[in-house]
């Protein structure tokens, strides 16, 4: 079950494949009584007849490749949308097949130069079917299907996003502790609550043993000194140095 999801995801890519194709296809040919318009017959494809086909399975194919990275909540959602955008091929389809000049009128109408539907009828003798509107009915039953499918087989999906956000989090966390610390009266305060001594300085540059003699009990940290005139954890030890001076003879 936990190997299901490559599946589903190139199942349904197929399926958005699938009804993209019967989108370019012919699905009916309309023939027109002579004299009615320059040409006796009319090709009229998937464009012309169910032209939100095209918007439906591309809805589909981003869907599926959004369930790749999805967490579980959100592949719930994208199932259900997914069985919705089934049905809306499905509907299409069979409204189209149901009255097929109503669906070729736009096709019609441009080569016999009338837009109403009611003309549409009188300068069509015949339409001729393809097999094509029945293929992408069927593509939509299949995204139906595959939605349910996803709805049963995605628990035991991992969640590759929860895994990159504790990743992300964690680097974070290290971006932080690395950062340097500016130094104050809250902070040395909040030092000498948590028993450590805030006069002394760590170099996160300076790499030690914590077992070393002198260590923080941390490995790749030092103390250094407060007599270090480099580094310092405050203003004290400068104000006591020129304090030193100014009583010097």
């Amino acid at each position: 079950m936990k190997r299901s999801r490559p599946l589903v995801v190139v199942a349904g890519l197929a399926v958005a494949g699938i009804i993209m194709l019967a989108w370019t296809q012919t699905w009916f040919t309309v023939h027109l009584h002579a004299g009615a318009a320059v040409t006796a017959k009319v090709a009229a494809d998937g464009a012309a007849v169910v032209p939100q086909y095209t918007a439906l399975a591309i809805a589909s194919l981003a869907l599926f490749l959004a369930m790749t990275i999805a967490g579980r909540v959100v592949r719930i959602v994208l199932a259900c949308v997914e069985v919705l955008l089934g049905l809306g091929v499905v509907v299409s389809g069979i409204s189209a097949l149901a009255d097929p000049i109503a669906a070729a009128k736009g096709a019609v109408g441009e080569v016999a130069g009338v837009s109403d539907l009611t003309a549409v009828r009188r300068v069509v003798s015949s339409v001729d079917v393809s097999a094509w509107p029945a293929v992408g009915i069927a593509g939509g039953v299949l995204a139906v299907l595959l939605g349910i499918v996803v709805l049963v087989v995605q628990r035991s999906w991992p969640g590759p996003s929860r895994k990159y956000g504790a990743a992300t989090a964690g680097a974070a966390a290290q971006a932080r502790a690395a950062a340097p610390v500016q130094r104050d009266a809250v902070v040395d305060w909040d030092d000498l609550s948590a028993g450590v001594d805030p006069t002394i300085v760590v170099d996160p540059t300076i790499v030690v043993d914590a077992d070393a003699p002198g260590g923080t009990g941390r490995r790749g940290e030092a103390a250094v000194a407060p007599g270090d005139d480099t580094v310092g954890s405050n203003g004290r030890r400068s104000n006591d140095g020129a304090g030193a001076e100014r009583g010097a003879p």
